[in-house]
């Protein structure tokens, strides 16, 4: 995909699979992952993808300091530093299994970080470091530490951030727990190994425009006063001037309504935390009288960027109130940024026969995309109706037209019901098999 960054990826499986649920954050990222459990692979697995991605991340110190002995990195290397917090886990493990500890041999973490946990969870456990500087000491020699330590009584159990080393105690009868990294450790490591990637920082200083739209409430329900509207105008413009300063960004008026900001990407990015959140729509989410619309473009030059800005705002009010489309360079979209984990699909399917498949029910390409983008994410074809409504950024009643329509042409079937907890009719679980026989033939 053009502009985004390869990050090659060498971790143990157990790992592995954490970093495929993370990298799912960060849209810029496109994962090229060795799984490899065997240490001795590691060095030969990285100088197959050296050439192929932008960035490396090891799962471990360990590995990282194992590779850079015998290649010289051409591209930023990193690797995912153990923290406190995936010692709590290792530490009930072990004491699960071994109710009698009274010390602990460790490496890799520091005595302070694991007398703290102790103390945090009231155990009075001995610590023993088997490595006072990690750089002076082989895999063999922290191992035979361990063995020492047990042997003599010093400590009836070890932890350890090495998955050899634990393997190796276990074969020596010595009880181990091995402490692997959490989600916020391997998000951390990303998060620096996107900073310090050369294109990356070519990007940060990428041209973003972004279409800012006050929208008016038009259900029945809502009755607009006109003085009051006014204030909540003026107010709102305000929100939106104090936005464009934290950006750091140009803003101008293009109507009574709507506003124009140029920015940076680095600092869009930034102030989005990674595309997850709007601070200006979060100040309007409760307004049932007026919403915000708003839509950023990404380009390689200045007329792309407004482009994409126009797409993206479209995309936000067909979606409904108070949502924030982004659409990048590679016309990809990303939205709503407001959800936890937005989508990412493309404005343009070009499979023709996909396409005139979905043509036939009213599903439009951009329909289309936003499904095979929630399928692939979520690996899940089983919708109900309202799934499919809050996927599409439609109503359930457009959504139940178009699935009728999918039902009449045989690409999706009816596979079951959802039963409500409250009195009602029960969901229909509808099966998108059309599109996962369609992702099959492409993998």
């Amino acid at each position: 995909m053009s502009g985004q960054i390869f990050i090659g990826v060498i971790a143990p499986s157990v790992i592995a699979r954490r970093i495929q649920k993370v990298i799912k954050g960060f849209p810029t990222f496109t994962l090229v992952l060795q799984v490899s459990e065997d240490m001795s692979d590691v060095v030969t697995l990285t100088k197959e993808l050296a050439d192929k991605v932008d960035v490396l991340l090891f799962s471990s110190y360990e590995v990282y300091k194992l590779v850079k002995n015998h290649i010289d990195f051409e591209v930023p290397a990193h690797y995912i530093p153990l923290k406190a917090s995936g010692l709590y886990s290792a530490l009930y493990r072990l004491m699960r299994k071994h109710t009698e500890v009274k010390g602990i041999s460790v490496d890799t973490l520091s005595v302070r970080d694991v007398s703290h946990v102790l103390s945090e969870v009231e155990e009075e456990i001995a610590v023993i470091p088997v490595q006072e500087e990690r750089v002076f000491q082989t895999t063999s020699q922290i191992l035979k530490r361990h063995q020492q330590y047990f042997i003599e009584g010093k400590s009836q159990g070890a932890l350890t951030g090495s998955k050899e080393i634990a393997e190796d105690l276990e074969r020596l009868g010595v009880p181990n727990q091995w402490i692997t990294p959490t989600e916020q450790d391997i998000i951390n490591a990303m998060e620096r190994a996107l900073l310090s990637c050369k294109k990356r920082q070519n990007k940060d200083s990428q041209i973003v425009m972004g279409r800012i739209r006050i929208v008016p409430c038009f259900e029945e329900k809502c009755e607009l006063d006109g003085h009051r509207i006014q204030k909540k105008k003026s107010f709102i413009r305000q929100l939106i001037r104090d936005y464009s300063a934290a950006l750091e960004a140009h803003l101008m008026s293009v109507g009574e309504d709507e506003f124009l900001l140029v920015t940076t990407r680095g600092i869009f990015e930034r102030v989005s935390e990674g595309y997850k959140s709007i601070p200006l729509l979060q100040s309007l989410k409760d307004d049932m009288e007026l919403s915000l619309s708003v839509g950023v473009g990404f380009g390689l030059s200045a007329k792309d960027a407004g482009n994409h800005a126009w797409i993206a705002l479209r995309q936000s009010m067909q979606f409904g109130s108070n949502q924030c489309f982004i659409v990048r360079e590679d016309k990809s979209v990303v939205g709503p940024v407001e959800m936890s984990n937005p989508l990412i699909y493309s404005l343009s399917v070009t499979d023709s026969i996909l396409l005139l498949k979905a043509e036939k029910t009213g599903m439009t390409a951009a329909y289309l995309g936003k499904m095979l983008a929630q399928i692939k994410r979520s690996e899940r074809i089983t919708y109900t109706a309202q799934e499919i409504a809050d996927i599409l950024g439609v109503t359930i009643r457009s959504a139940h037209r178009i699935l009728l329509q999918c039902l009449d042409a045989g690409l999706i079937q009816i596979v079951g019901e959802e039963k409500l907890a409250s009195k009602g009719r029960p969901r229909q679980i509808y099966s998108f098999h059309f599109i996962e026989d369609y992702l099959s033939g492409k993998g």
